[in-house]
């Protein structure tokens, strides 16, 4: 990689990303792409070049690739799975017209492309305890199916045309950075407001449901170096299982209690919420990714929730 864009940068995953190419790879090679009315501020601006980017217009993808020479596109385009219920044709059109426009112009400008895909891919059929790398998906949700349709899509190209295309399934991500907005898995980044506020926590998803999970750091580490793997070592492609943790709401509760004695929760779930992370797996069989391009992950949920609660509260002071 030597010239990056990054559709979505000022997304939950996609500023953080931006901030951590540009110290790998130097601010000026790495474009933040934005859509009018949700430019990059502050450091994402000053530190590197910024372009508009709509994935639903591929002139404006073409016209960043071109200027800043671009050879890699992170496209991390898409609406979260509450929100993508609520607002199914828009997360199509995001999710998946706009993949066919970034995946055009990597075609015409020989760019590699990395869009992540996630747990949501998976269905009821699937199975929840170490769910294999190639097995039945089928999920309900249209984030799923849209999730679904990016894989298979991105393995199109790669077929088809030799586009090199890459992804991971990610787990629900938790950031002490930016703000839950609209996941089914927001509540393992919520928990950590309420205990470092001092308040009373209300969790959405009910005792028991096991989710898989991961920290961002991790998050982003992963998506970096499968973009650096070799590719003659890649069996998959689009997409790999990722795995770091797994837990419930207790297991996360308890976690915290630990270090925040006077921490409290209770239960009052939402149907739209429990009904997609009952059709999520409990955790993927992540082997393919250790054994294909050395996938570790360095973040368990003790060690994760010390950095979180140590972090927010110097953020939020």
């Amino acid at each position: 990689m030597k010239n990056i864009l990054v559709i979505g940068s000022t997304g939950q995953i996609g500023s953080e990303l931006t901030m951590r190419l540009r110290k790998q790879y130097g601010n000026g090679n790495v474009v933040a792409g934005y859509i009018a009315g949700a430019e990059p501020k502050g450091e994402l601006l000053e530190s590197g070049p910024a372009a508009i980017t709509d994935v639903t217009d591929a002139q404006s993808i073409a016209e960043a690739v071109k200027q800043h020479r671009v050879d890699t596109i992170y496209n991390l385009a898409a609406l979260l799975s509450v929100v993508a219920e609520s607002k199914p044709r828009l997360a199509w059109q995001i999710g998946i017209d706009g993949l066919w426009n970034t995946l055009e112009v990597a075609r015409e400008c020989q760019c590699a492309v990395f869009t992540p895909s996630s747990i949501g891919s998976f269905g009821l059929e699937t199975p929840h305890e170490m769910t294999p790398q190639d097995t039945i998906q089928r999920p309900r949700t249209i984030y799923g199916i849209s999730k679904v349709t990016t894989e298979l899509l991105s393995d199109w190209y790669y077929h088809k045309y030799g586009v090199d295309t890459r992804s991971v399934r990610f787990p629900g991500i938790i950031s002490y950075v930016t703000p839950p907005g609209g996941g089914t898995t927001d509540y393992a980044v919520d928990i950590f407001y309420a205990a470092t506020r001092g308040e009373h926590f209300v969790c959405p998803i009910k005792a028991g449901t096991r989710m898989d999970m991961m920290y961002m750091p991790d998050a982003l580490r992963a998506a970096i170096e499968l973009m650096e793997a070799n590719p003659e070592r890649l069996l998959h492609r689009n997409s790999f299982n990722i795995a770091a943790m797994s837990f419930d709401p207790d297991m996360i509760f308890n976690e915290i209690k630990k270090l925040r004695p006077t921490f409290t929760m209770s239960y009052e779930v939402d149907p739209l919420k429990q009904a997609i992370a009952d059709s999520w797996p409990d955790m993927m069989d992540d082997r393919c990714a250790r054994e294909e391009w050395g996938w570790q992950h360095e973040y368990n949920l003790p060690r994760m929730a010390e950095d979180m609660l140590e972090k927010l509260g110097q953020r939020l002071k």
